[in-house]
């Protein structure tokens, strides 16, 4: 008993370091890292991923153009449809997360994922190739008195759209997990590999779409949707294919139970200590049992005190005769509490997150309504499809990526003649924020330009060329590039590796949160205009709105968001110089016991500091 209970007041010292369990097996059984995982796996897994993006990917790209051209809805209307749809895949990522960590596993739950996002597909295949689906074909002169669709049909794209939610709620918060599983960080070799297993991630699906999109979205557009959309769903099958044809060689980890349950555990028992005093009690710190060979075991911290009430063992009388808790909802252990406080420890960079991705929603939107409305036209017979523009942004992301991973990077090291010199995640968050207000500002400059054009001529497309929308959707991509790829790996690197799959559903929540937050933005501001002269928003013609003012709104609010991170978010950020000097002091306490660190104990204990 004695072993599952420990002094506030003992080892002082080492309050803040991690240590390393010996697992206790449960079956006996442990998969050997010689025998599976590695980049052998995680090709399969990135195949795999790769697409099922292209399929999703070719629908999010092109379902504004979808919506309006086969559904003749308004602008307003297909924002909103947009945005909370994809709010809801995002969120459904924290439902998957908790499934996978307490029944499914992170490989029966991607698989499920995939198939779940499989017949959703197919549902919006037949709502193209069937034309009683939908209402009746519109032109664009004729759009204020096309023919709206029916409930039921509007039902049936939902259920496709849901299933399509459901899907992204099981892929989601799991495929970085499952991918970061297949590494040994325990070796050198693994951490390299972890290390660049982030930007690769990114880099290698964005390229099959840059090159796979541009085919697909152009048949969708102009030659055929049913079969614009039967191409992604024959890539979804196939990327379930390349999943299971690595089975064998997949590090699979069996699921331990949801951290989310447990960190509501906390919470109440905290709730119901919080009259008593934390000073010289002891707190319940037992040895778990687990099967994971890499089991990273936290220590007490000194941030968010409050919480460590809920592992004081108030009674002895809470614990049975094996020193273990007799109500979870009254007492629990350490570990539990250092989990949440591991979550509470991301937030303020979270909030960061959503108001960056809040401008990367806005060129899925807003931004493809402006392309319908211009000169699309390159030569006389040809016009660029308005969800080809998004292929800018992946184009952006990939190739300072490419020029990061193998240019700068090795740059660097020649110059400074050590192991990697990256940047740290605070400047790359910084100048994240920075493109996104002025990729916020270029494109209401140039709106009020395509507008004034539109208006001179009284004609509902304007003379001005496409081309001068490419660099806002070019400075959404290196928003991307810099802020969203930095704070997934600060969610990744800051989480102890049980979490990685709350780490995912965290990143895609903020997703969802700002999905929500555009959508209620949007309806604020059309409501606020809609008795003004001209409306900023609202209606099937953007030459009736002021959407330039809109995106100015939207700069301010980046503005904000930079002075908040600067300010306040950063300090809780690891930078590089952080985890460099982490690495020389656990060396130095390690020394002669322990010749290799995991990445991920260095990153967290850093963070016990903060």
């Amino acid at each position: 008993m004695e072993e599952n209970v420990k002094n506030t007041n003992s080892s002082p010292s080492s309050a803040l370091e991690l240590q390393r369990v010996e697992p206790i097996p449960v079956n006996g059984e442990e998969a050997s890292p010689k025998e599976a995982g590695g980049w052998r796996s995680v090709k399969y897994i990135i195949g795999n991923e790769s697409f099922e993006k292209l399929a999703s990917m070719s629908l999010i790209s092109n379902l504004t153009v979808y919506l309006l051209t086969n559904y003749n809805l308004s602008g307003l209307f297909v924002v909103n449809t947009v945005q909370i749809w994809n709010g809801s895949s995002n969120i459904a990522s924290i439902i998957g997360a908790f499934i996978s960590d307490a029944y499914l596993g992170r490989f029966r739950t991607l698989l499920y994922g995939c198939i779940a996002s499989l017949m959703g597909i197919l549902v919006m295949t037949l709502t193209a190739g069937i034309p009683e689906l939908r209402p009746h074909a519109c032109k664009d002169s004729d759009r204020p008195n096309c023919e709206h669709p029916h409930d039921w049909q509007l039902g049936v794209l939902f259920i496709g759209l849901g299933f399509l939610s459901i899907g992204a709620g099981g892929i989601r918060p799991c495929n970085i997990a499952f991918g970061a599983d297949q590494f040994d960080t325990k070796t050198e070799k693994g951490r390299g590999q972890l290390e660049s297993f982030f930007n690769w991630w990114y880099f290698t699906f964005t390229v099959a779409l840059v090159i796979a999109l541009t085919g697909v979205v152009y048949i969708q557009t102009n030659v055929s949707w049913a079969l614009g959309f039967a191409i992604p769903t024959a890539c979804l099958a196939f990327s379930i294919t390349i999943f299971l044809l690595g089975r064998k060689t997949y590090i699979c980890k069996e699921p331990q139970g949801s951290v989310f349950t447990d960190m509501v555990k906390v919470i109440s028992a905290a709730w119901r200590k919080r009259k008593i005093r934390i000073v010289d009690r002891t707190l319940y710190d037992p040895v778990s049992r687990v099967s994971d060979s890499e089991s990273v075991r936290l220590v007490q911290t000194d941030r968010f005190k409050f919480l460590d009430r809920a592992a004081v063992v108030a009674d002895t009388s809470e614990l049975n005769d094996e020193g273990i808790a007799k109500n979870d909802w009254r007492l629990c252990s350490l570990q539990q509490v250092e989990h949440l406080k591991c979550l509470l420890g991301i937030l303020p960079v979270w909030v960061t997150g959503i108001c960056c991705f809040i401008v990367m929603d806005q060129q899925n939107t807003f931004g493809v309504l402006q392309v319908i409305q211009t000169d699309r036209s390159i030569g006389s017979h040809f016009k660029v499809p308005p969800g080809w523009m998004n292929l800018i942004s992946m184009i952006a992301l990939s190739f300072w990526i490419y020029i990061y991973e193998c240019i700068y990077i090795p740059v660097m090291k020649r110059i400074t003649k050590r192991p990697t010199k990256r940047m740290s995640m605070g400047v790359r968050i910084r100048i994240g924020i920075i493109l996104s207000i002025l990729c916020m500002l270029v494109a209401g400059l140039v709106e009020k330009v395509r507008r004034n054009s539109a208006l001179k001529h009284a004609s509902f497309n304007s003379s001005m060329s496409f081309g001068l929308l490419l660099p806002q959707f070019a400075l959404s991509g290196l928003n991307e590039a810099f802020a969203a790829v930095a704070i997934m790996e600060f969610f990744t690197l800051q989480m102890p590796e049980s979490m990685r799959t709350v780490a995912g559903a965290v990143f895609f929540l903020s997703l969802s949160i700002a999905n929500y937050i555009g959508s209620l933005i949007v309806n604020i501001v059309h409501r606020a205009t809609s008795h003004g002269k001209t409306p900023w928003l609202g209606g099937r013609d953007l030459n009736h709105n002021r959407l330039d003012y809109y995106y100015y709104l939207i700069a301010f609010l980046g503005v904000l968001n930079f002075i908040y991170f600067h300010f306040f978010a950063c300090r809780y950020l690891i930078t590089s110089k952080d985890t460099e000097k982490g690495e020389v002091e656990l060396n130095a306490a390690l020394k002669g016991e322990s010749h290799e660190q995991d990445d991920e104990e260095k990153v967290l204990d850093i963070a016990g500091n903060r």
